[in-house]
């Protein structure tokens, strides 16, 4: 990829609403290709989802140049996640919901608030993993877990995810902590 080093103002812009298009019809075609699967027609389905992809790659490449040319390394991103989250939760959809309910619109208000509250959950969720990031404990905890390796489904119990899984070979970066849930 290239390092653009942008002069304008309207070329950022451009770029910005670039990706804005290909991130929405990404995920639109993404929508589609199920619906056409739904409705039987798995060509469409086809067709939709590789064109999906290639809308992901033009969007991955106008936020690749929007950012020196690389996609930013994951503290960074983790911040950039908090503040999206925050802001979405403090400002965008409170303010969505106040502007619903003035025009009578009280359902939407409604889930216009809901929505906002699992925004809150969102930022609080990139805070701690930005904090174990930073502190070095994405992989370790101060007293036995259970870790899981997402890749073949290896268990342990230790403070400290295997460097490596011994069943299937994959690194560490393929572990979580295993959260047993009783139903």
């Amino acid at each position: 990829m290239f390092t653009v080093n942008l002069k304008g103002e309207k070329t950022l812009k451009n770029l910005q609403t670039a990706l804005a298009g290909e991130v929405m019809a990404y995920t639109k075609y993404q929508w589609y290709a199920q619906q056409a699967l739904k409705d039987g027609y798995r060509v469409l389905y086809d067709i939709f989802n590789e064109t999906a992809a290639n809308e992901n790659e033009h969007a991955r490449m106008w936020f690749k140049a929007l950012h020196d040319g690389e996609i930013p390394g994951t503290v960074q991103n983790l911040t950039d996640a908090w503040a999206g989250e925050n802001y979405e939760w403090e400002t965008m959809y409170d303010t969505f919901a106040k502007e619903a309910e003035e025009e009578g619109n009280t359902q939407m208000a409604e889930l216009f608030r809901k929505v906002g509250e699992i925004e809150h959950h969102h930022r609080d969720r990139y805070q701690t993993m930005l904090n174990e990031v930073q502190g070095g404990t994405v992989f370790k905890r101060d007293h036995k877990v259970k870790w899981m390796c997402l890749k073949c489904g290896y268990i342990c119990e230790a403070e400290e995810a295997p460097l490596k899984c011994p069943v299937c070979q994959n690194s560490q970066a393929n572990f979580q902590e295993l959260i047993d849930y009783d139903c």
